[in-house]
């Protein structure tokens, strides 16, 4: 019965592959997509042939099994350059490495979240390794997997193959994966095939370029190029295999980030167009992964969009130093935005474990997280719940537990004072669809201030940017980080937050925080659960960023740790659940890691290397004067 069964797979194989070997007025370029297409499908028809045939109550089966399985990524890595761009969602279902995820970031802005169930190679994997395995369920991943692969056999698909616009597109986003995610193991779950894949994945794409570039002459890649990727695929050969012992720091310095830097300026020298949701984020003239400007994820300038005039943007920046440092902004006239986000503390409150509530007795829920870098995520605040920084600054300033203002009132208040009021008037002609200062003017100009103490790099950029070294203790931290610590499989480079490439979401994680450090109770606040109710939210916060993080303490939602150790023990030793907490919808693993003290230290100096060079400013020394008498009593910064 095997025998017919294996008969019957190499038939259809063969079918497979002599239907799309060439196609009609296609040039070699694109029969090479069809081609891989074909080879795909040939392999996932044998991986279903394995798994039908086996005995999963055997253990040389079920190796047999995942020798398939890896077979068949070996294909798919060789068209994960056009499939991850096409079309990221259908892509999932190949090779997701979530069972459910939630749409969040970029399209939350236009619609509700809503939710995505993946499928095949890395899930199917995974499951392997489950105690209790079911057949069914197995060939379940793997026909949805099969599945999907008609959408990109899909004219709609496939036209995108006739120019040359897509291909600079699919290449950016090909080589950001590679700083971000294909050495991590972020799905790829057997670590021994990190490297492999990623070498047979280098090779494949070469291949790609030498055809691209005779079938497209006019818009080739240049000698340059080619030299330098054939230069990284000798780099990673003469590699470890062990992902651990691979040096990403080098891969990424010498060798991707300069042909990311090529592949922008030829976005620029061909004028490639996008016509995918992919690259809403990212910055064309960014020329580097580790340029601040690289994506964008929020409108500092807020109502303020549209100028540009150095003199305006300096004056909205002023009035919005003001702002920040004024308590006018509260219902008592007593409490700022410095109150819990202090300029010289990294803008955050590293004195409580939770700022002090309105009341100015008891605490408020959550930490206060740095202002810092906010502006590099879509959704803002822990659990995402407002869509742009202005809208995040109002619901502050309102917040009866945190400013307790009213919009109305304050509105009146700012407008008592000379300097507010003329300085706003002043700007009104640049925004002409308001012909009065409205609450989305202060809130802009709060918002532009203190943005702008996040365009400096730390010394770890300047080194990925070949401007100045970091010791080796930090590339050994950074080259852990990025293996088998795990860390980079939720906080990506390069803002090392939670929004992987191409940045339009972000990563939503359930650690199992507790609500002190003797584990006796996991922390009360439901987090994203509390914006979107699923099972898969229940306590999931949003991954924020480590830079500067030497400087933020303390740490997690509910600032429960107060030092980086105790921040990266808790991940070493399963996070709530490597503790004994019931948290059925932890996604981070409840192993331990088997991280030694010494790593921990190479983590830290790592981490440190991320610091950011900022220069701040002293506090105004005085705040605009009100015709309000009663409203002259101001402290710079408030009281509490």
């Amino acid at each position: 019965m095997k025998i017919k069964s294996l008969l019957i797979s190499i038939g259809l194989t063969l079918l497979i592959l002599l239907s799309f070997t060439h196609r009609e007025g296609d040039n070699a370029y694109q029969n090479l997509y069809f081609q891989r297409i074909s080879a795909l499908k040939a392999q996932q028809i044998a991986l279903l042939t394995t798994i039908k045939n086996s005995n999963l109550n055997n253990a040389s089966d079920i190796e047999l099994i995942h020798q398939a399985i890896n077979k068949t990524r070996l294909q798919l890595k060789g068209l994960d350059f056009w499939l991850r761009y096409l079309e990221p969602v259908v892509y999932k279902k190949i090779n997701g490495p979530l069972p459910v995820e939630w749409e969040t970031e970029v399209f939350e802005k236009f619609e509700k979240p809503y939710k995505r169930e993946a499928a095949g190679l890395t899930l199917a994997a995974l499951y392997l390794d489950e105690e209790s395995i079911n057949k069914d369920t197995l060939l379940d991943l793997i026909n949805s997997s099969i599945k999907s692969i008609p959408t990109f056999e899909a004219d709609s698909i496939t036209k995108n193959l006739k120019d040359c616009h897509h291909f600079f597109l699919c290449n950016r986003l090909h080589l950001l994966n590679l700083a971000a995610i294909y050495t991590t193991g972020f799905e790829c779950p057997d670590t021994s095939q990190i490297i492999p894949e990623l070498h047979s994945m280098l090779k494949d794409m070469n291949e790609t370029y030498e055809v691209f570039n005779q079938g497209f002459e006019t818009t080739p890649l240049s000698s340059e190029y080619m030299k330098l990727y054939n230069a990284t695929i000798a780099f990673v050969a003469s590699q470890p295999k062990d992902y651990s012992s691979f040096d990403h720091f080098t891969f990424i310095q010498t060798y991707v980030n300069p042909l990311y830097e090529m592949n922008q300026n030829f976005i620029q020298l061909y004028q490639i167009k996008s016509r995918s949701f992919v690259d809403y984020s990212i910055n064309n003239k960014s020329r580097s992964i580790f340029d601040k400007e690289l994506y964008n994820g929020q409108n500092a300038k807020g109502i303020y969009l549209r100028v540009t005039d150095a003199k305006a943007l300096n004056e909205i920046d002023q009035l919005g130093r003001l702002l920040f440092y004024d308590p006018i902004l509260s219902g008592n006239n007593q409490r700022s935005c410095a109150s819990c986000h202090l300029p010289t503390a990294f803008f955050t409150d590293t004195v409580h474990r939770t700022s002090i509530a309105y009341d100015g007795i008891t605490a408020l829920t959550r930490n206060s997280p740095s202002l810092l870098n906010a502006g590099n995520n879509h959704l803002i605040m822990l659990d995402g719940k407002h869509i742009s920084l202005q809208n995040q600054t109002k619901d502050v300033i309102t917040n009866p537990m945190e400013m307790g203002g009213d919009e109305k009132l304050i509105l009146e208040k700012i407008l008592s004072c000379k300097t507010y009021r003329d300085g706003f008037t002043k700007l009104l002609k640049y925004t002409p669809q308001e012909t009065t200062i409205t609450f989305q003017h202060i809130t802009s100009a709060i918002t532009l201030y203190y943005n702008r103490f996040s365009q400096f790099n730390a010394p770890f950029d300047k080194a990925m940017n070949k401007v100045s070294e970091v010791s080796a203790d930090v590339k050994i931290g950074f080259n852990l980080f990025m293996s088998r610590s795990q860390c980079a499989t939720c906080h990506f480079v390069p803002q090392f937050n939670g929004i992987k490439p191409p940045y339009v979401s972000s990563e939503f994680e359930v650690l199992g925080v507790p609500a002190d450090t003797a584990y006796k109770a996991l922390s009360a606040d439901v987090g994203r659960y509390g914006v979107n109710p699923a099972f898969e939210t229940k306590n999931a916060f949003r991954t924020g960023t480590i830079r500067n993080a030497e400087y933020t303490k303390p740490y997690m939602h509910n600032g429960v740790f107060s030092s980086l150790k105790e921040v990266i023990n808790f991940y070493n030793t399963g996070g709530g659940a490597g503790h004994g907490l019931n948290v059925p919808n932890q996604t981070l693993s409840a192993d331990s890691l088997g991280l030694s003290d010494a790593d921990a230290q190479h983590l830290i100096q790592f981490i440190q290397s991320l610091n950011e060079t900022i220069t701040f400013e002293k506090p105004p020394h005085k705040l605009p004067h009100s015709s309000d008498a009663q409203l002259n009593n101001r402290k710079v910064g408030g009281t509490y």
